[in-house]
């Protein structure tokens, strides 16, 4: 015989139903036995062996073989059979037979060797397989030499063949299985929300081994409990067992692969019927895999139920096996993921929490009621209010509460850059654009994006950076000094400035077209003079802040000490008010603070204009102050008369008779 046919006869894998690649081979001695006698074993291989080589698929390759081995020995029938718990099924044929001799096939299984009865003569593919698989031939030509020899070798020939034919086809269905978990896997990690990645992993995974459900089973160690998802049937589409429970519980604590199959009594018994209970759902056959980590931890196990058409198989396992590697790298990608958003999210609620815009004058009601409008619209906002009125205040208020909370909020002074200096800061700069940059940088627009970006005093950028920043504006776009590619951002803008911008407008000072694309929407911030008792409130907030970093408990204000906050006109507003509370905390040495204690912040500000003209009578000028007076009382309380009244300490009545004294708008109705 040929030698390179006898080498790949020789070399061909076990042959199982279910043959792994890289299974044991057939001893070489056994092969030459089987087919040596047979004169026409070389005639049969040239035309076997070739036939191998063109097919995959092992049932055409057997439409063709069987046709060969039959016309060879001139036989009325040739089948290939296989036979398990009594019963035989033909997986090829060629030739009819009206009924098949089942107590030779058994016979040949049971005795590991070829038989002939009568016209019948029978051999396993391999003698020493216990893969079932049985050639049956009826009517061996007598030219074909000895019936027992004839079919020995036929079905050593046709096994070889097959063999290779099965080799083959299991390493392309390998490959694309392979290539079909390296698709899901990829869809796996683009999905970053859990509840979405599980169900992705149980339609995948049903898909794939044509199985009827799936589920996930993640292993909460300190409570003892495994939680699978998704879970049909189950409320929230959660369950939780033991871990201890059935297959799973096995799976978790061993570490190993688990199966069960429908047709096996004692594999029944570690299916948990309670759980099948708890579904509405009936389980069959199941195959379970565990989940490691990253660093071989396991965490859990990957279980498919009821193999549609049968049992799961060989083929199957090594499928959820590699199913299940990608899944714990998707598993805990998304667990880390979603750990870094809930820390995230925490951080941004602590610092949400600590921006508060306090007070309860009808101006800052309103104000705070505009923001939470204003929010989530795209719009460019413009804050204006004089210094230390808490104007980045209400643009890290305006940030939390709309829809970019959790990106980044990047302040810029604009009064503290130059005009180069400021391009490099707000639009970045790439390697060598000028003499000190050493490497590319990020300019604030880019740091900014899908957040918000506060521009402060703005009113003080040059006319230069203002063209550039209106460019970017209307383009959305930036180009680093130096570079050339413009960088998409859309971040939103805030600008804030304690000038009259209208005013700078009319100066030209500053660009037109620019003013009224900042100005969408405009707050105003009022001066802390002008917001009446929310004096009070912010001066114990910040005391209060104060005095629980200096560890002390927080001193009560007097009466007095209440009044002459109340009448100071406060030219540093919020800002003077906080510095002077700090200080406070540390210097105070009683558990009151007296009115005297408040001295050295009413000092006058000389650069402060003065409220009249200091050549006025006595008389005149006392008049002149007590309009201003009540007109900022009545602007501090939104018009509310009644509180004007309660603020002065007047009857109402009495209020509108001063009114028409000063001369002012006294209308009763």
């Amino acid at each position: 015989m040929d030698s390179d046919v006898r080498r790949a006869a020789v070399a061909a894998p076990h042959n199982h139903p279910e043959t792994r690649i890289g299974a044991p081979t057939m001893p070489a001695e056994v092969d030459a036995r089987r087919w040596e006698s047979f004169p026409l074993a070389e005639t049969l291989a040239v035309r076997i062996f070739p036939a191998a080589a063109r097919h995959e698929s092992p049932q055409r390759f057997l439409d063709e073989a069987l046709p060969l081995v039959r016309a060879t020995v001139d036989a009325r029938y040739v089948g290939l059979l296989h036979g398990e718990k009594g019963t035989w099924r033909s997986i090829a044929s060629t030739g009819s037979v009206r009924s098949l001799p089942e107590n030779v096939l058994a016979d040949v299984l049971d005795g590991e060797r070829p038989i002939v009865s009568g016209e019948w003569s029978a051999a396993a593919l391999y003698a020493q397989s216990a893969g079932g698989e049985v050639l049956l031939v009826r009517g061996i030509s007598p030219s074909a030499g000895e019936a027992v020899e004839a079919v020995d070798a036929l079905a050593c020939l046709l096994g070889a063949g097959l063999a290779l034919v099965r080799e083959r086809h299991q390493q392309r269905r390998r490959v694309e299985r392979l290539e079909t978990v390296l698709d899901i896997a990829a869809s796996w990690n683009q999905t970053l929300e859990m509840d979405s990645l599980l169900e992705q992993m149980a339609q995948a995974s049903t898909q794939l081994l044509s199985a009827e459900r799936a589920s996930i089973f993640l292993w909460d160690r300190p409570n003892r409990t495994l939680v699978g998802r998704p879970a049909l049937g189950v409320e929230e589409g959660e369950l939780r067992i033991a871990d201890d429970t059935g297959v799973v519980g096995q799976v978790v604590h061993t570490g190993e692969l688990r199966r069960v199959d429908a047709d096996i009594v004692d594999d029944q018994s570690a299916i948990d019927r309670q759980v099948d209970k708890q579904l509405g759902f009936r389980t069959r056959s199941l195959l379970c895999v565990p989940l490691r980590g990253k660093g071989g931890e396991l965490f859990g196990a990957f279980e498919v139920i009821n193999k549609i058409g049968g049992n799961f198989t060989f083929e199957d396992e090594a499928a959820l096996e590699e199913l299940a590697g990608h899944a714990a790298i998707a598993l805990e990608n998304t667990r880390e993921h979603e750990q870094l958003l809930r820390t995230r999210n925490h951080l941004t609620d602590q610092a949400a929490q600590g921006v508060q815009l306090l007070g309860n004058c009808p101006a800052i009601e309103a104000l705070r009621s505009t923001a939470r409008r204003v929010a989530d619209a795209d719009l460019a906002i413009l804050i204006l209010g004089e210094n230390g009125s808490g104007k980045e205040v209400v643009a890290q208020m305006i940030h939390y509460l709309s829809s970019r909370r959790n990106e980044p909020l990047v302040a810029v002074n604009c009064a503290s850059l130059t005009e180069t200096l400021l391009e490099s800061e707000l639009f970045g700069h790439e390697k060598g654009a000028f003499t000190d940059a050493r490497e590319t940088r990020q300019g604030k627009f880019e740091l900014a994006a899908r957040g918000t970006l506060f521009l402060d005093e703005i009113g003080d950028m040059s006319l230069g950076g203002q063209a550039k920043l209106l460019r970017v504006l209307e383009e959305k776009s930036v180009v680093r000094v130096g570079g050339s590619v413009p960088i998409h951002t859309d971040a939103r803008v805030i600008a804030a400035t304690n000038q009259n911008l209208a005013e700078l407008v009319r100066q030209r000072k500053f660009r037109e077209d620019l003013y009224y694309r900042l100005n969408a929407v405009t707050l105003e911030l009022p001066p802390l003079r002008e917001r009446g008792d929310d004096v009070l409130m912010l001066a114990e907030h910040f005391l209060n802040e104060a005095c629980r970093r200096a560890r002390r408990k927080p001193p009560k204000f007097t009466q007095q000490a209440r009044a002459r906050l109340r009448s100071h006109t406060w030219p540093g507003n919020v800002r003077e008010l906080r510095n002077q509370m700090e200080r406070l905390a540390y210097l105070a040495p009683g558990d009151k603070i007296e009115a005297d204690e408040l001295a050295f912040i009413l000092s006058p500000d000389a650069s402060s204009p003065p409220l009249f003209a200091l050549d006025l009578p006595l008389t005149d000028a006392t008049r002149r102050f007590q309009a201003e007076y009540i007109k900022k009382q009545i602007k501090s309380a939104g018009g509310n008369m009644t509180e004007v009244a309660r603020r002065l300490g007047l009857h109402r009545s009495n209020l509108y008779r001063k009114m028409r004294q000063l001369d002012l708008p006294a209308d009763d109705e």
